[in-house]
């Protein structure tokens, strides 16, 4: 069921298709999603490994991890860990790395905060940005982050349940529920958002920059030789 309504573009026309939509909402080019993490309340379910899902602010919840896009889908999610897991933890035993690191998505990319690593697939905001061409670049790529951001605040409101805590005395009756509600939410998101933009400018920005794949130091990369030319 799942994924029927959570997909990850896999073929070249699906994933340019989701990096100009990307684009227009932010101007970050070859965007493909932004990921983050969401902590979902839960009551302790007691046993050896309740202290397992403890959390940092000492509530008992699952972390959720998420890709989301600029219509605010998810269009990758993992639902599994404990509170007590740390972001980059989840995302260094997730598929979607592996996957990322087999280079199934070509020169796309994703964003993520400062809590993930710089990585040529992955980036992430400067920590002392300097030049214009720095701050261009973090002023772009927090932009474009939002949107993941966003995603949980419509996901949420739509299921408090997600923010007000879970009653289930299972793990697996909680991550049911989950799951379901984030499939509930992209059919939403689909009823209601529609893309609007204009492919053809997306399209000449790609071919000035080039059809240049993944760098040692992506980040640097685009830094210098696109947000230096904006």
């Amino acid at each position: 069921m799942h994924s029927e309504f959570i997909k990850f573009p896999v073929n070249n026309d699906e994933i340019l298709g989701m990096q100009q939509g990307n684009f227009q909402k932010s101007g970050f080019i070859r965007v493909i999603g932004a990921i983050d993490c969401t902590h979902v309340k839960i009551e302790s379910y007691g046993g050896d490994d309740s202290e397992l899902y403890r959390n940092r602010k000492s509530i008992f919840s699952i972390n959720v991890q998420v890709i989301a896009n600029s219509k605010l889908e998810i269009i990758d999610f993992v639902a599994r860990w404990p509170g007590s897991a740390h972001d980059s933890t989840i995302f260094n035993h997730s598929t979607i790395k592996a996957r990322f690191e087999a280079g199934q998505f070509g020169n796309a990319l994703l964003l993520g905060d400062a809590g993930y690593p710089n990585l040529p697939y992955l980036m992430t905001p400067l920590q002392n940005p300097v030049t214009h061409a720095e701050n261009l670049y973090n002023e772009s790529q927090i932009r474009t982050r939002s949107m993941v951001e966003r995603c949980f605040g419509t996901w949420k409101r739509s299921f408090p349940v997600l923010s007000i805590g879970t009653r289930f005395k299972t793990v697996q009756r909680t991550l049911a529920v989950i799951g379901a509600t984030a499939v509930l939410h992209n059919i939403l998101r689909h009823t209601l958002d529609v893309e609007d933009f204009d492919p053809n400018l997306y399209n000449a920005i790609i071919q000035e920059q080039g059809n240049e794949f993944l760098h040692n130091d992506e980040r640097r990369y685009l830094i210098d030789h696109y947000f230096q030319n904006i």
